[in-house]
């Protein structure tokens, strides 16, 4: 069995493997090449996002800070000096998708951010263990 992993380190904290709780989200197919889908998991909705022309994968809160509505899984992705970003799709305001902050020079909102890894063609979103 030929097992392909890519992960994205959490970029608030420095994570164990064991201390992250794997949610499988969706087939890598069900993922919009160089776009993103909505991943509900209990009472968060994730964006996922598949940046195909890097070959990367990323996951934010859906949640859009300044409309206060569910809708960066439907943003558009794009590159800013070479960084990975969304804008939102109402007012164009953008979030890195590296550690979620915003990228708009007069702004101080941010988004959260949730590691992502790529198994056996299936993509899981990592949650920190509160259990732990």
């Amino acid at each position: 069995m030929n097992v392909t992993t890519t992960e994205i380190s959490h970029p608030q904290t420095e994570l164990e493997e064991n201390s992250v709780i794997w949610l499988p989200a969706c087939h890598k197919n069900d993922v919009p090449l160089n776009g993103g889908v909505c991943v509900k998991y209990e009472n968060e909705q994730i964006a996922l996002f598949h940046f195909s022309r890097r070959g990367e994968w990323y996951a934010t809160q859906n949640l859009c800070p300044h409309k206060h509505q569910m809708a960066l899984s439907r943003g558009i992705i794009g590159t800013q000096n070479d960084e990975p970003k969304v804008a939102c799709p109402f007012h164009k305001k953008t979030f890195s998708l590296i550690d979620g902050r915003s990228m708009n020079q007069s702004e101080d909102c941010n988004i959260r951010t949730f590691p992502v890894k790529l198994e056996n063609d299936f993509v899981y979103i990592g949650f920190i263990n509160k259990h732990k």
